[in-house]
């Protein structure tokens, strides 16, 4: 390990609430692990549904002057904030809190706490040119709408990115001037506590960020159905997703969904076929296939079926699994429950007539002995219609089918529920334009994948969601429009 790595993890991390550490009203804990090594990292508080309530009363408290700061103050705010996170000591804590807490490797952790500075910077210089318009009534009347800040804002992250995903949200909601209380997944709270100090160094004022580590059926319930908060922002499975929506309908309060994913990665006879092909194992098998918009269907058109399927193979073979920690190139899964759900994904992949050309079982390497490891999985031969084929497995297990014709490649593009990303390697643009307009997704890669920006909208249809998260859109989350009517008298 990197000298800069050899840090000591505190054995107890407390809630974080009104701009300090908060010890939970039933002082209870639960402790986090490290899925490479099985070895528990620390203990951090279990909150509860009152330590929902007083950090939705520490969020209101603190929005009046959070919201009364003018825009280039958050602006200033979020540059700074982005500078912070970009010194080496800081990315180096929070790349090691972030490999440890998940099991990714450790060059992923170090990308996702870059990419939550690169965040910051787009809407710091996002937050003071958010403009309203004006509307031409006749000369008598000024009308003109603002973008107010929403209110308090909950945030209930999943354990994939917890970094990274929690502000993609999170960040927007700041810049527009909310407040906001972040529920991360219990299996992974440890980057989210630090963030909450990080920025309270920074000078962010008490009660703007607060943190509610905890079970989802406690913190998460009485966070999504509390009256005094005032939009949800909810990243994870579909089931539950419908479940944090029906709380906030009891107050009437919106949502952002981004859900699950099954996404095709087609590959047409005429792509350029090697840069297809790591393409396609990047975009399966990145934070070991626990990705919502991961490429787990693998669609080949019939004239290079047979080569590209066998190159592929090849290649997934030479994949490195181990502990995040080694820098490898995949990580184990995040806990025991996890890889037992995708281990019987496998098994009753190959009860539906599946043939396994890949992986499939624990890796034999002594690294991976501890901790909750399993090869990168291919299968082939399966109906489109299996379960393995149609539902998220969320873990390294991609299906590959084949196509002749692009009529044949948009049917089974779409014959899934979901609805999250799509990618298409061909160097027709007449067929990639088709794709793009016939695949009912909310992203299209055409010849890469998942190689967009912040800038970039990100969101699904179907069961994968709505709303959209980064981009200009996201800011739209978190304010509201009030339209301001002014007549002017002769």
């Amino acid at each position: 390990m990197e000298p800069s790595l050899q840090r000591d993890i505190p054995a107890y991390w407390p809630m974080w609430i009104g701009g300090r550490e908060a010890a939970p009203e039933q002082d209870d804990r639960f402790p986090v692990f490290n899925p490479s090594t099985e070895e528990q990292l620390c203990e951090v508080a279990r909150a509860r549904e009152s330590d929902v309530v007083a950090a939705v009363q520490a969020a209101a408290s603190a929005l009046p002057g959070w919201a009364a700061k003018p825009a280039a103050f958050r602006r200033e705010f979020m540059f700074d904030f982005a500078r912070r996170l970009l010194q080496p000591a800081i990315t180096d804590e929070l790349a090691l809190l972030e490999c440890l807490n998940t099991g990714k490797p450790l060059k992923e952790a170090r990308d996702d706490v870059v990419k939550t500075a690169v965040a910051c910077e787009f809407y710091g210089g996002l937050v003071d040119k958010f403009f309203g318009t004006t509307i031409p009534i006749s000369p008598e009347v000024l009308n003109y709408t603002v973008h107010e800040p929403i209110g308090v804002t909950a945030h209930i992250a999943p354990w994939n990115y917890p970094l990274r995903l929690a502000f993609r949200s999170i960040v927007p909601a700041l810049a527009a001037g909310n407040t906001v209380i972040l529920k991360p997944a219990k299996e992974t709270p440890l980057t989210a506590l630090r963030m909450a100090s990080l920025l309270a160094e920074a000078g962010l004022p008490a009660g703007v960020f607060n943190v509610l580590p905890g079970f989802g059926a406690d913190v998460g319930v009485a966070l999504a159905g509390n009256a005094g908060v005032n939009h949800v922002s909810f990243t994870g499975s579909f089931e539950t997703g419908v479940a944090v929506m029906q709380q906030a309908a009891r107050n009437a309060v919106p949502v952002t969904l981004e859900l699950g994913g099954k996404a095709p990665l087609i590959i047409f006879a005429d792509a350029n076929l090697d840069l297809a092909l790591e393409c396609a194992i990047k975009a399966m098998f990145t934070n070991a296939g626990q990705v919502c918009f991961a490429a787990t269907r693998l669609l080949v058109q019939d004239k290079i079926y047979d080569g590209f399927v066998q190159r592929f193979v090849e290649r997934v073979k030479r994949i490195h699994v181990g502990p995040g920690i080694e820098n490898p190139d995949m990580g184990p899964l995040i806990s025991h429950q996890h890889r037992q759900r995708v281990m019987q994904y496998i098994a009753v992949g190959e009860d539906e007539g599946g043939e396994i050309l890949s992986g499939g079982r624990v890796p034999s390497d002594p690294s991976c002995q501890r901790g909750f490891f399993l090869e990168p999985t291919v299968f082939a031969g399966m109906s489109h219609q299996s379960r393995i084929c149609q539902e998220e497995i969320f873990g390294p297990v991609l299906t590959i089918l084949r196509f002749s014709s692009p009529d044949e490649a948009i049917r089974l593009a779409n014959d899934t529920p979901y609805g999250l990303t799509a990618g298409v390697w061909t160097t027709n643009v007449d067929c990639a334009h088709r794709m793009a307009v016939e695949i009912k997704a909310g992203q299209i890669f055409i010849n890469d994948y998942a190689g967009g920006s912040v800038a970039s909208p990100f969101g699904g249809c179907k069961r994968s969601g709505f709303g959209r998260e980064r981009g200009v859109e996201a800011m739209q989350n978190y304010t509201q429009v009030k339209s301001v009517l002014l007549r002017i008298r002769s």
